[in-house]
């Protein structure tokens, strides 16, 4: 059964089913550009006319990290949710197909999905505002930042949804988690900078926080302090892990 062609046909029903959730398509493509072109627009006279790119540039990375907090976090724990509270995994193992199969073309899938959304998201972005060029490195390095936290929202997502198994609650809790994120990474036109103190904290443990705040020096070319991001992916990642061995070690006992 697990065959080429049956990976094939389970990545594209995957991918349909990523692409037919309605907030991974809302949130994850349309979202980020309308927040994009409304801060931009927002913004524009209060900017000196030879700083507008640079401006343009710097929300456009920051809206950036909505698209695979949407599709990949937002979007996978509500589809994978359902997923278990229907008892899907259970009836797709009946006809053959191993966890790790399916699980091999779940990720397939928001890879594709969410390289799409972020090709996409470029296109119009620079078709429709006056954005920098950027530096190799800067480029590179937002690319790989936006694919590492795309890893580690598959794996918060899956195991919030393993801890769940219902939707209403997991759904309640990733909307919770993403819109505060948002707020606290500076994605909703609020500057980190500009919170109080206890959140300032908060929002230095994540990533998110980084890339929007000081990455244009490094789109720009200029030199970048790496230790600061790398720490906080690796205590975002060490969440997002105990999470997920939490949700195995319960459904384990649940089993038992």
């Amino acid at each position: 059964m697990n065959n080429k062609k049956s990976t094939k046909k389970l990545v594209a029903y995957e991918i349909y089913n990523i692409i037919g959730n309605p907030f991974s398509s809302f949130f994850g493509i349309v979202f980020p550009i309308l927040m994009l072109l409304i801060i931009t627009n927002a913004i524009k006279g209060d900017v000196p006319k030879s700083m507008v790119a640079q401006a343009n540039t710097t929300i456009f990375i920051t809206m950036s990290l909505i698209t695979p907090m949407a599709i990949i976090f937002l979007g996978y724990a509500a589809t994978y949710s359902q997923e278990l509270e229907n008892d899907i995994p259970l009836r797709m193992g009946l006809f053959g197909f191993s966890e790790r199969f399916m699980m091999r073309a779940k990720i397939i899938a928001q890879v594709i999905v969410l390289t799409a959304a972020l090709a996409i998201y470029t296109l119009v972005s620079y078709t429709a505002l006056d954005l920098e060029i950027p530096s190799f490195s800067g480029a590179a390095t937002l690319v790989i930042c936006l694919y590492l936290m795309g890893v580690i929202f598959f794996i918060l997502a899956h195991g919030l949804a393993n801890i769940f198994r219902k939707f209403g609650p997991t759904y309640a809790l990733a909307m919770i988690l993403y819109f505060g994120i948002m707020v606290l990474c500076g994605m909703m036109g609020i500057q980190t900078d500009q919170l109080p103190g206890f959140l300032q904290k908060i929002a230095a443990l994540l990533p998110m926080s980084y890339v929007s705040s000081d990455f244009i020096d490094l789109w720009q070319g200029g030199s970048y302090n790496f230790m600061p991001l790398i720490q906080s992916f690796l205590f975002m990642g060490a969440i997002s892990g105990i999470l997920l061995l939490y949700a195995n070690y319960k459904n384990r006992r649940t089993v038992g």
